[in-house]
């Protein structure tokens, strides 16, 4: 059974809406201590400390921690055709999405011959995480690759970590998915030490440090991202996936049952949420969810998600009140299924992604819709946003004035940094119109 929280009559003040909404017992901040001590053995002991992990937490230790080229060839080689023509598909949707994300130079003329141009520069070398754990996830290495390439990224690392299954190697749909893009520099290895490593760079095989880190994960690939923070960019902390529903007794509660469960079976701290105007439609939600459950072989780990902490049936008096609870929450992902979609999104505004309609469910996103999955967590969606082309650019401005423009508003900047006592400031313009 999932907790069901009733706002009915009127909802709480913000701060305590914020304290209502159903999160998971363990976050981030409780897997600091860990990742910090998994990122120094990295830092001090190179590939030896990731092979010891590896042993320790993943499929074994990897005959090789950079992946040769001819495993990356074999595994494309080797690709069933339907899941190579849906990563083809997946691929070309999230490159044409993508591509509408990189923004355009543009050049601002502020008098006579003073001007400032926006340019947006690729980072020169980043580091894109692919989960392992519960699933495979070849969809994460496109929606990690595809943006940074579209971003125009000249040097690109993905890490994945070592699979039992496969003897302790990367798995084989994510090497194929890789090689499909082009990627030839992947290495085996997960976790927070993975994080560690591409922040620092590992001599030993040849791992440069990256300037960025991307890619989902678990709470220690979260709290690492967040203790090399200021090493490197990150993304997010994107810790275990979130969906909330809105939903009133239009929707289709086989759909939204489906749509919980389709999330929840992440990992036992996913979190699935309904927002409901109907206390019957909650319970023909709730109703539906055993059947669809009994028979996936993930059952036992969605079923412990849905009656976690971080899973609720919410009660609200009005769509408008939906709305305002979903803020609250920053959902990863927002499904709206009521009858009016549009309304309820005008009200939006801290979503990671938001899918509208009874025929647009999270797992369109996640693999062929062309938006991208990698998505704030935790209410991250108040203040971040999700991967895109932009995550992997820098905007800079160059500025560009002729003597004349200088010496038209010299006048202002000494007065300024005469005000701030900063004379040299004024100094160095003076030192030239003076001339």
């Amino acid at each position: 059974m999932m907790q069901r929280i009733d706002l009915r009559g009127g909802l709480p003040a913000r701060a305590e809406l914020l304290r209502l909404m159903p999160r998971a017992a363990v976050d981030v901040s409780h897997a600091v201590d860990a990742a910090r001590e998994l990122v120094d053995a990295v830092r001090q002991h190179g590939a030896q400390a990731l092979r010891d992990q590896a042993e320790r937490f993943d499929g074994g230790a990897p005959a090789n921690v950079r992946v040769p080229a001819s495993e990356i060839a074999a595994a494309v080689a080797g690709i069933a055709p339907e899941v190579r023509a849906a990563l083809d598909e997946a691929i070309r949707r999230v490159r044409a999405a993508s591509a509408a994300q990189v923004p355009t130079g543009s050049v601002t003329t502020l008098a006579d011959g003073a001007e400032v141009h926006q340019r947006w520069q690729p980072m020169r070398r980043v580091g894109l995480y692919v989960p392992g754990g519960k699933a495979v996830y070849p969809s994460s290495v496109v929606m990690n690759v595809v943006a940074a390439q579209v971003a125009g990224v000249p040097s690109i690392a993905l890490v994945s970590p070592p699979q039992r299954d496969h003897g302790g190697a990367v798995h084989p749909t994510i090497l194929a998915a890789a090689g499909l893009l082009g990627i030839d520099e992947v290495y085996a290895m997960g976790g927070a030490g993975a994080i560690g490593a591409l922040a620092y760079g590992v001599s030993e095989i040849d791992l440069e440090p990256v300037d960025l880190v991307t890619g989902p994960g678990n709470n220690y690939v979260a709290a690492a991202k967040r203790l090399v923070r200021g090493v490197v960019g990150i993304d997010s902390e994107a810790g275990a996936t979130e969906i909330l529903v809105i939903a009133d007794d239009t929707a289709d509660p086989g759909f939204v049952a489906a749509d919980l469960i389709s999330q929840a079976e992440h990992d036992e701290q996913a979190g699935s949420v309904l927002v409901t105007t109907s206390a019957a439609f909650a319970d023909a939600v709730e109703a539906a969810i055993p059947e669809r459950t009994a028979v996936l072989g993930t059952a036992a780990r969605l079923q412990t998600a849905l009656a976690g902490p971080q899973s609720a049936i919410v009660l609200v008096d009005s769509l408008t009140d939906a709305a305002t609870v979903s803020n609250a929450y920053g959902p990863e992902h927002l499904e709206l299924q009521t009858a009016d979609d549009e309304a309820v999104l005008a009200d939006i505004d801290a979503a990671g992604a938001v899918f509208v309609g009874p025929s647009t469910p999270v797992s369109l996103g996640d693999y062929l819709a062309g938006s991208n999955h990698v998505l704030p967590t935790g209410g991250q969606a108040r203040f971040g946003s999700g991967l895109s082309a932009s995550t992997f650019l820098r905007p800079q401005q160059v500025v560009r004035y002729t003597p004349a423009a200088l010496a038209e508003v010299a006048p202002h900047i000494v007065a300024l940094s005469t005000e701030e006592q900063l004379p040299a400031h004024g100094a160095a313009v003076t030192e030239r119109t003076n001339r």
